[in-house]
């Protein structure tokens, strides 16, 4: 039987799982990365790291499904839109002037950028416009040009910059190759016209890279999952565990491969055929809101339009959350009940946020009723400020109602208002894209507060959609492992989607006393984001 590898690297592991053609996971298993935060929201990682990471997690899964190499028919890799910098024969170089050669990858959620950023932005050049009107500092642009002029020597030493996708491609296969995925989304190659624009790099300074071809940053760019030539490298397969010239697919941004895993998947209330009337929220650290059409919209705040940066044939939107799941982790390990509760949880063999979830519905006596516990705490949790729809990495995270109150009951209204906060923030992504013309009708989610049907059930009446969660557990390593199906077999990539991902159930929308608060807390969630505004606006003047 024929199984599939998808490989997924997120901002703090690294995964493996083996799929059946159906998608059905038959293993999985994760290895933890690195990183090394710097004063001045800097963030690195090591490729090297990264690679041994997914080799250690590759032989697990493969041990685990006792699964013969010669079974793995694809490898599809997928990855934060992280910045991996070689120099000659893929040699790191470092991020920083006074750095370790081997943290040679700029994280995804670096910021050191934010004074480039907004010069490009200051430059109204009509490429913006193809990433919601502001170029963000966690694009790669503005960080390629904070290197040009502060750490020059890498800059000019530097044979390639890759996104991580297209560095674990490379570091497979030996092709440079990039995916339509990474350069379109993060780099501003123009997708629906298959180039790099020379002028926008000229304008902003970056007209070094357009030599030799575009070269160091993409002079060959192909669709997602179209096969690499040679396949796995034998010095890659001897890595991994696996056989030489196994095919490898041009790999996706881990976003867009929980896309990929999930916008296509059918249920009787959802049939597949038009993903167009769907969204898909991936959610780890970050979060991102993914939306196709088959036309371009053109939304204030909103990243994209992108060409076939998803799903081949469409363009697609994407709205973010900058922190998410590491919004959620922070703002509760504030309480001075966290330690308590932690270990509660550590006690009965179970995550935090797991017992504060469980304790919330308990609570409440019902799970349609806990988002009430947060009556009196409203919450902006832009810890990493706000990427859709205001792009504004400026803004902050504020907190209304709390009290000299340290009791674990007050932690769990404090997760509750936090969840609150973060579907409210989805919220104002769904509403700017709807008023921009895209149909949403329905959100599936995916990654780990997809888990929490706590979280689903708010997602659902504040937004007044119903949400779907996925068959798999694993459904952004599905979408890796289609890639690899893709490499395999060829074909529709949509097609082998909605083959291979399922629907488990639905949260639907309860009307009435549930819409009506949440109607009344977002309002004071809006409250709090003028609020935000306003008090920098005041300080900064």
């Amino acid at each position: 039987m024929a199984i599939y590898l998808g490989i997924d690297v997120g901002t703090g592991s690294a995964r493996a799982g083996l799929f059946s053609d159906d998608g059905s996971l038959i293993a999985s298993a994760t290895h933890p990365i690195q990183m090394w935060p710097t004063p001045g929201e800097i963030f690195e990682q090591s490729s090297e790291d990264i690679w041994q990471a997914i080799c250690i997690a590759t032989r697990q899964a493969m041990h685990d499904a006792g699964a013969n190499p010669a079974s793995v028919a694809g490898i599809g890799f997928d990855a934060t839109c992280s910045m991996v910098i070689v120099g000659k024969d893929g040699s790191p170089l470092p991020t920083l002037p006074t750095g370790d050669t081997n943290r040679n990858v700029i994280v995804w959620m670096d910021h050191r950028a934010t004074e480039q950023a907004e010069r490009i932005n200051d430059g109204r050049h009509h490429i913006l416009s193809y990433v919601g009107g502001r170029m963000s500092p966690e694009m790669q642009i503005p960080k390629l040009l904070w290197l040009k002029e502060n750490n020059r020597s890498t800059f000019n030493a530097a044979e390639h910059f890759f996104d991580l996708a297209d560095y674990l491609t490379f570091r497979a296969t030996g092709n440079t190759t990039r995916s339509l995925c990474t350069v379109t989304c993060k780099w501003t190659y123009l997708g629906h016209e298959h180039r790099w624009d020379a002028d926008f790099l000229q304008a902003v300074g970056l007209q070094d890279l357009a030599e030799h071809g575009f070269e160091r940053i993409g002079k060959i760019v192909g669709d997602i999952g179209t096969p690499l030539a040679g396949g796995l490298l034998a010095s890659a397969a001897d890595d991994l565990g696996l056989l030489p010239a196994t095919p490898v697919g041009l790999s996706a941004i881990d976003a867009h491969a929980g896309g990929i895993g999930t916008i296509a998947s059918e249920s009787s209330d959802a049939p597949t055929g038009n993903p167009t009337s769907r969204l898909a929220l991936i959610m780890g650290t970050s979060a991102c809101a993914m939306t196709v059409s088959p036309n371009p919209t053109f939304v204030d705040g909103v990243w994209g339009p992108y060409s076939g940066a998803m799903l081949p044939g469409f363009w697609l939107n994407e709205g973010g959350q900058s922190a998410f799941g590491a919004a959620l982790a922070y703002i509760v390990s504030m309480h001075p009940a966290a330690a308590v509760a932690r270990n509660l949880a550590s006690a009965e063999g179970v995550d935090l946020l797991v017992l504060l979830e469980r304790m919330a519905i308990e609570k409440a006596k019902s799970i349609s009723e806990v988002a009430q516990l947060a009556q009196n705490i409203h919450i902006v949790p832009e810890l990493l400020g706000n990427r859709s729809p205001e792009a504004d990495p400026s803004a902050t995270a504020l907190i209304s109602g709390l009290r000299l109150d340290d009791s674990i009951g007050n932690l769990v209204e404090l997760y509750v208002a936090t969840l609150c906060g973060l579907c409210y923030g989805t919220c104002d992504i769904i509403d700017t894209l709807v008023a921009n013309g895209l149909p949403i009708r329905d959100i599936v989610v995916s990654g780990g507060a997809a888990r929490s049907e706590l979280f689903r059930r708010i997602l659902a009446d504040s937004t007044g959609m119903t949400v779907h969660l996925p068959a798999t557990g694993e459904p952004v390593l599905l979408g890796a492992a289609i890639i690899g199906v893709c490499a395999h077999q060829g074909g529709s990539l949509i097609q082998h989607a909605a083959k291979m991902s399922k629907i488990k159930n639905a949260a639907h929308p309860e009307a009435g006393e549930a819409a009506r608060f949440h109607e009344k807390k977002r309002k004071a969630y809006q409250l709090l984001r003028t609020a935000d505004k306003n008090i920098r606006k005041t300080m900064n003047d």
